[in-house]
């Protein structure tokens, strides 16, 4: 193991993001403690699955992690289709008549398949691959100075105070480290509102296959149809079947501060009347009362860097997107390889040369976090028939969404933090000059 670094690492948020990044540290030897807003870890949400790039981008942050995810998560239950991402299927069809087996219109694979896993139970297990003492709880950030030593001086809600020599802000879509970085007016200090809503639901798996028949409920599918589109994988190694349909509607959410409102059963029927019988059936199975989350990102105002001096964010504090791509959290573990890879780099010895690893990451990773917001975007119209170019081409839905997916999940990540190191050593050549 390398030499311990002389400087210290202060992480705004225990997400996903925060708590990958952390143990990449660690185990890096670099000196790293959380500050977590919540009393303990956890994740709200239900089911969260990762392409190809996030499990390699696991096994390079930390052995542990990779060994979690294959722990805890779920692929499709069929061994032919071990490779199938989704099933698309035409949740409009009119010529189904009743629930049960409905064919494909397409199917899209990868390397890895479908993997769901649920996010509190993930998190659960990667709290085990830290210390205990590296974390600190119910630390809500306010705001950031500097001491007259140079360290950061981090400020939270509860008169309390602790210092670092750097700052990463891995707190999620409402991000007070962005707030911090470019102000409370700036248009990317807070997320915008996709026009886009999920109804979320957790059904017991055997009901589910009495619905709608073995091989839609055990195996990942895509609904598609006219501005609404319901997806479904198995989770808690098939006991389980996540459901999420998302709507699209022009009006604007009711109020910003709030993610999610309290919805019914029958608010998901009548957003969904007249899809065929499988969506309906599915929508049916769920509980009678129903969270409806608000899908935000930061598509209409990306920030202009990621980085300012010695205060870095990253994940969704950085490039919030839909969850349309599968990719979200994935491009969060990636994020947090670079970053452990660039602080442990030899060269980066020093605060400032932390500023400088900085720089690198956002020259790095800003290109291609910010396509997948905008990309992800698009691939949610393509599975509502609103996508342009593509109406309800089926064809050309299905070329859409592989072209789109393999710039996911093709992509090298070694490669990727080769690339961020060297652009660390030009940055760092620049400022000795």
């Amino acid at each position: 193991m390398s030499t311990k670094k002389n400087f210290e690492i202060a992480i705004i948020g225990g997400g996903i993001a925060g708590l990958t990044l952390a143990i990449a540290l660690h185990h890096r030897n670099v000196p790293v403690k959380i500050y977590e807003q919540a009393p303990k870890f956890g994740e709200i949400g239900a089911g969260v699955s990762f392409s190809p790039n996030a499990v390699w981008a696991m096994k390079l942050c930390h052995q542990g992690i990779y060994d979690a995810f294959e722990r805890i998560c779920t692929r499709n239950a069929w061994p032919s289709k071990q490779k199938v991402w989704f099933d698309y299927l035409n949740g409009y069809d009119k010529t189904l008549k009743e629930a049960g087996h409905q064919e494909a219109a397409f199917t899209i694979t990868s390397s890895i398949g479908q993997n769901g896993v649920h996010r509190a139970r993930f998190l659960e297990e990667l709290v085990k691959l830290l210390p205990g003492d590296v974390a600190e709880f119910g630390k809500r950030l306010s705001t950031i100075t500097e001491a007259e030593s140079g360290r950061l001086v981090m400020h939270f809600e509860d008169g309390s105070t602790a210092e670092a020599d750097a700052i990463i802000g891995s707190d999620g879509i409402k991000s007070q480290v962005r707030k911090v970085m470019f102000g409370e007016n700036h248009p990317c200090a807070h997320p915008s509102y996709t026009h886009k809503y999920a109804y979320r639901g957790l059904v017991p798996m055997e009901q589910a296959v009495k619905a709608i028949g073995e091989e839609r409920a055990r195996n990942s599918c895509m609904h598609m149809g006219p501005g609404g589109h319901v997806l479904t994988f198995p989770v808690n190694h098939g006991e389980i079947l996540n459901i999420v349909a998302f709507k699209t509607n022009e009006d604007d959410w009711p109020d910003y501060q709030r993610l999610t409102r309290p919805a019914k059963r029958e608010d998901a029927l009548k957003d969904f009347e007249g899809y065929g019988p499988n969506v309906i059936a599915l929508l049916k199975l769920t509980k009678p009362d129903l969270d409806c989350w608000a899908i935000f990102d930061l598509g209409d105002n990306p920030l202009p860097r990621f980085n300012k001096g010695r205060i870095c964010i990253v994940g969704d504090a950085s490039h919030a997107t839909s969850p349309h791509h599968g990719a979200g959290a994935g491009f969060c573990i990636e994020d947090s390889l670079v970053m452990a890879e660039l602080l442990a780099d030899d060269r980066v010895q020093s605060p400032a040369d932390v500023e400088a690893a900085f720089t690198a990451f956002d020259v790095n990773r800003r290109e291609r976090t910010q396509w997948l917001v905008q990309s992800s975007r698009f691939q949610g119209d393509s599975y509502e028939w609103r996508a342009p170019g593509l109406g309800d081409d089926f064809q050309k839905i299905e070329g859409e969404i592989n072209s789109r997916n393999g710039i996911v999940g093709n992509f090298d990540v070694e490669q990727g933090c080769k690339d961020a190191v060297q652009e660390l050593a030009k940055i760092m050549r620049q400022s000795n000059l």
